[in-house]
This record gives C-alpha cells, structure tokens and sequence, in this order.
C-alpha cells in the first residue's frame, strides 16, 4: 500500500510541476512578444486621457516629442486661462530643443525600467492557469520565496499576488493586476516602507493590428520614505479616442491636431 501511495503522489507531484511549467511558458511567451513589441513598433498617437477628478487631456504623440492640452477640469470645460498657459507652454516645448531632449530622456528611462520589469516576471513568481477561454487564459501569481530581486522595484514587484491575462493568438498582455500582501521595507523601514494593500491594474487593448496600447491604468501606493516622507503614488486614468498620427508629423502640425480633436 506504501508502494502504490508513493506512485500516487510521484504522479501528483509530476502533474502539478507539469502545470505549472506549461503556466510560466505562457508568461514567458508572453514576455518575449511583448518585449519585441516594445523595440519594433514605432507607431504614435492623439488620444484622450482623462483622470480621476474630472480632468482630461489630449495628448499628441510625435517622434520628437509628446504635447498636451486641457479638455476638462473639474468635470467642466477648461478655461481660456488654462488653455492659453497649455498653449504657451507647447509653442516654449516646439523650439526648445532641452526640453525635447528631456522628455525623450525621462521616456527612454521609463521604457528601460518597464523592459526590465518585464523580463522578471516570469522568475519573480509561482504561477497557475486559472483558466481558458476560445479567445484568453487567465493565470494567477503570487511571489516566488527562490526570487532574488535585483532592484527595490523588483523587490515591491516581487511580492505581489494576482491575475494575468493574455490573448492566446497573439500572445499578447491584455491585463494585470496585482496586490502587496504585506509591508515591504528598506533599511528595517527608515529608508522606505510600501504598505500592503497597495495595488494596480493595468488594461491593454489592440488599436490595430498587432499594436496594443496601455488603455486603462490604477495605481494605488502608499507608504513613506526617508524618516516618515509620505509616500502617495495615486493614479487613475482612461485613454480613449485614439487616432494614428502620420509618420513625419512636426510639433507644429501636432499643434493643429490638438486644437482639431477639441473641436
């Protein structure tokens, strides 16, 4: 009887590793397109981004640069006073070649940190297929106790738990989100202290063929820093209404399609 119960849980044991390999090749698979994704489409947009509160923009993206200008404020129009400071301070960005510089600095450092991310998650967690549909499958994941985070934000990273969801055609992230489940700390909490219970959720969808866009994104963080500086990463928005924007637009033209889209 030894004997037999021994197989069975050889087997057992066998089946849930099985499980959960085919669930961390389904990340990685993901990760890699995603990766790719990111190095090869050069595509930009005009969209709306509205936040919590009732403010809302329109963003346009050029490859010399992003510019935006005020919708909504408050839930009401914006006024001709915010809306001559946004345009001044678009036509001070269109011939300040410092301030182009700095934006595509401060976004190349953002892609790197996100690129980076994203080549861990496979390794910073325990993964598990939730479930499958003709069109998704949805797995689960919680920290990996093997997982050697290289960085703070891979240490935070690495101690969420949560959903992924990934199109099976294409292999592409549709949606994540994630939870802290316990207080990370750095230097026994005087350097930082991120609270558990902080969390995100990031929504993607295809805006043309083979080209996803970051279209919903929450972020609720809390905690301190350095001797109780309060620590209060709060952002809720929605991106909608997305145009392509021609290869070899200018700023100025981008100028044009800013005032054309409040129209």
């Amino acid at each position: 009887m030894k004997i037999w119960g021994g197989i069975l849980c050889a087997m057992l044991c066998a089946s849930t590793q099985a499980r959960a390999q085919d669930a961390k090749f389904i990340v990685q698979q993901a990760v890699n397109v995603e990766l790719e994704a990111n190095r090869t489409d050069h595509s930009h947009w005009r969209y709306r981004r509205s936040e919590a509160g009732g403010t809302s923009y329109i963003i346009v993206e050029t490859e010399h640069g992003a510019i935006s200008r005020h919708v909504e404020e408050n839930g009401r129009p914006a006024s001709a006073k915010t809306l001559a400071e946004d345009d001044a301070h678009n036509q001070k960005f269109i011939h300040d070649p410092a301030m182009q510089q700095k934006q595509r600095q401060n976004g190349a450092h953002d892609d790197k940190s996100a690129d980076e991310l994203m080549t861990l998650l496979p390794q910073a967690f325990i993964w598990k297929v939730e479930g499958m549909t003709p069109e998704l499958t949805t797995l689960s994941f919680r920290p990996d106790p093997n997982f050697h985070p290289p960085d703070m934000e891979a240490r935070v990273m690495g101690q969420m738990s949560g959903t992924l969801v990934v199109d099976k055609a294409q292999h592409r992230i549709r949606t994540m989100k994630g939870r802290l489940g316990s207080d990370v700390t750095f230097g026994f909490g005087l350097l930082a202290r991120i609270k558990q219970g902080s969390t995100f959720d990031v929504e993607r969808r295809q805006l043309a063929p083979g080209i996803w866009e970051i279209t919903e994104t929450h972020v609720h963080i809390s905690g301190h820093a350095l001797f109780f500086k309060t620590i209060g990463d709060q952002e809720d928005e929605v991106k909608t209404e997305f145009t392509l924007v021609p290869l070899g637009t200018t700023l100025e033209q981008a100028v044009g399609l800013l005032k054309d889209a409040a129209k």
